[in-house]
């Protein structure tokens, strides 16, 4: 595999898993998310989503203005 190819969108690239490997340019941010995921409960990994959605429900408004280009 080519290093062009490391420059992909990992996001859109990966929904279904990372294609890249042990050529992954963000193998050590996959092998901390499959750390939490076998170290954290359900219970827990719900827990925080209902906090961070509750931190996010407190917010004021954010405005967002378009460019005037």
């Amino acid at each position: 595999m080519e290093d062009s190819n490391l420059n992909i969108n990992c996001k859109e690239a990966c929904v279904n898993g990372c294609i890249l490997g042990d050529k992954c340019p963000n193998i050590e941010f996959r092998e901390a998310a499959a750390k939490f995921i076998e170290e954290t409960s359900l219970d827990k990994m719900l827990e925080m989503a209902e906090e961070a959605r509750m931190r996010k429900l407190m917010e004021p408004p954010k405005w967002v203005f378009p460019d005037d280009n």
